[in-house]
């Protein structure tokens, strides 16, 4: 049975051992990886004390998977992580949006205007117009990402 993963909180840095719970890892194998998979690079402080950031998490979840669930070696998962990283360089390169494992939703931005002009006593089911506004948010910062690029 496969056990799923918690999620991530929103936290700027994590402990090795926060991030051993996260990724379902001992924080031996953490260290391990360090030296296996050169983009693993959590920052060190006093002590040598890792902390962790939330692209690194992603990255250990990632490796993870590769290893203990799809089977790869670890030569296999480093050279298959250098695709990956090369693959969204590239992405990032020709300005396309890095949205990988997120569904690309299609506005109706006459729907969302109207929606938007709503206000709280308005008939939308309970958390909609909140759903919305944060939709359209969501939408204008994509935007804006784009032409920074």
């Amino acid at each position: 049975m496969e056990k799923t993963l918690p999620t991530i909180p929103a936290k700027r840095y994590f402990t090795i051992g926060e991030v051993a719970d996260l990724c379902g890892v001992k924080p031996h194998v953490l260290r391990y990886w360090e030296q296996e998979f050169t983009q693993l690079r959590p920052m060190k402080r006093r002590g040598n004390r890792r902390y962790y950031q939330h692209h690194e998490v992603l990255m250990i979840r990632r490796i993870r998977d590769l290893l203990y669930d799809q089977g790869f070696t670890i030569s296999g998962a480093r050279n298959k992580m250098q695709e990956l990283l090369q693959t969204e360089r590239e992405k990032k390169r020709n300005g396309e949006a890095l949205l990988d494992g997120i569904e690309v939703i299609a506005l109706d931005t006459e729907e969302l205007d109207r929606k938007d002009m709503a206000v709280p006593g308005d008939v939308l089911p309970d958390g909609q117009l909140h759903l919305v506004q944060l939709r359209r948010e969501l939408f204008e910062i994509r935007e804006l990402l784009a032409f920074t690029f």
